[in-house]
């Protein structure tokens, strides 16, 4: 039993250092990918522009038609369910204040932040897995060529760009589907539901899903790159850092979700 007991919590240490290394490592990589943005260019080592539109283009353009129709789809949803919910309490009037605040402040960047995971936070860590198992990673080193800059610096320029972006598309997507669906049962034109959005909403609603997307984009690269960086053992280990970026992104992205609203809206 005492055996038993040892061996658990040698494990346990083991896997809290692990954890903590982990941790360690993104945070530099997040530090130094910003100290090259910053000072890239006074060190001789700018951030390509031309890398940046591309990662802007398949981080964000690419993914616009499947934030909008999702999120067009969450809307209608929230829709259906806040009028059935609210019917019962003689409160369908309040439909209009409740989807407008709960796509804002929660959904839009949500399920804009879990799409993005899926996509670009497993394709940052295929490539960079990919190349280090080629030792495509360490040919950069040679060349004089920094990894952190040509693969991680122009990754987290386009996400903290194209997040938010991604974030108000959906916003508006979402709100029109709840318009589509609640402003005939609410007796109204979809013009006059969306005017009635437009007026209840505050600043301070589209700013907090605007912060959480900034949070939410750094998240999502560190976690790929990171998880990229560290792969061994092959394509086998490409493919378990892929799935592993993408749980832990998801992960990471509700327990922030989580503390946010925990303390912006006591």
């Amino acid at each position: 039993m005492i055996a038993t007991g040892l061996h658990l919590l040698n494990r346990l240490g083991r896997r809290t250092v692990m954890a903590v290394d982990a941790v360690g490592y993104a945070a530099g990589l997040l530090g130094e990918a910003m100290l090259f943005t910053l000072t890239g260019r006074r060190r001789g080592q700018p951030v390509r522009l031309t890398a940046v539109v591309e990662q802007m283009r398949q981080v964000g353009v690419d993914a616009i038609p499947i934030v909008l129709l999702l999120s067009l789809t969450v809307g209608l949803m929230l829709a259906i369910q806040f009028i059935a919910t609210l019917s019962e309490f003689g409160a369908q009037s309040q439909v209009v204040l409740a989807v407008a605040k709960s796509v804002t402040r929660e959904f839009g960047v949500l399920i804009t932040g879990i799409l993005v995971a899926g996509r670009s936070g497993s394709a940052f860590a295929a490539r960079i897995g990919s190349m280090s198992v080629s030792q495509e990673v360490d040919a950069l080193g040679v060349m004089g060529i920094d990894p952190v800059r040509y693969l991680v610096a122009p990754a987290l320029i386009a996400m903290l760009v194209m997040l938010p972006v991604l974030t108000i598309l959906a916003d508006a997507s979402a709100i029109l589907g709840a318009a589509l669906y609640s402003a005939p049962m609410l007796d109204m034109s979809v013009q006059t539901y969306l005017t009635q959005t437009l007026a209840q909403l505050t600043p301070r609603d589209v700013y907090e899903g605007l912060a959480k997307s900034v949070v939410f984009a750094l998240l999502i690269t560190v976690i790929g790159v990171a998880t990229g960086f560290s792969v061994t053992g092959g394509a086998e280990g490409v493919g378990r850092a892929t799935t592993r970026a993408v749980v832990l992104s998801i992960t990471a992205l509700i327990v922030a979700d989580m503390v946010f609203s925990f303390f912006l809206n006591r």
